[in-house]
């Protein structure tokens, strides 16, 4: 049976992320807000939404399909917070620390992929 999508930690860990990107990026000027600003937060929010998507999918195939696309997003989330840092907008120990976690994520999201294909064959 599965649990709820809040069951999930790579959920809750990728909606904490968008949630410190959005306080991060709140406090830039518009300049850096209206180039790097939308791109990071539309990244890192695409890192949940899916996730979210994938698992309201019917099939495993699906979800694993947009498991991918969320990976992909946290990899684009850690581009464009390494330009952040390098363009001096977010310091670089605040930088390498969220980008440490999204490392993380994103090797926790590859053992979800993994995990779903594992449970739809032994069904």
């Amino acid at each position: 049976m599965k649990s709820a999508l809040n069951d999930l930690e790579i959920y809750r860990e990728a909606m904490e992320i968008g949630e410190e990107v959005w306080s991060m990026v709140a406090h830039w000027d518009f300049f850096a807000k209206d180039t790097i600003g939308k791109q990071i937060v539309r990244a890192a929010d695409s890192v949940a939404a899916n996730l979210s998507e994938g698992y309201g999918r019917f099939h495993f195939k699906e979800n694993q399909k947009f498991c991918y696309y969320s990976r992909g997003s946290a990899e684009e989330t850690q581009t464009w917070l390494e330009k952040a840092a390098r363009r001096d907008l977010v310091e670089r120990e605040t930088a390498r620390s969220l980008y440490d976690r999204i490392e993380t994520l994103k090797k926790r999201i590859n053992a979800y992929i993994h995990s779903i294909g594992r449970d739809a064959s032994s069904s």
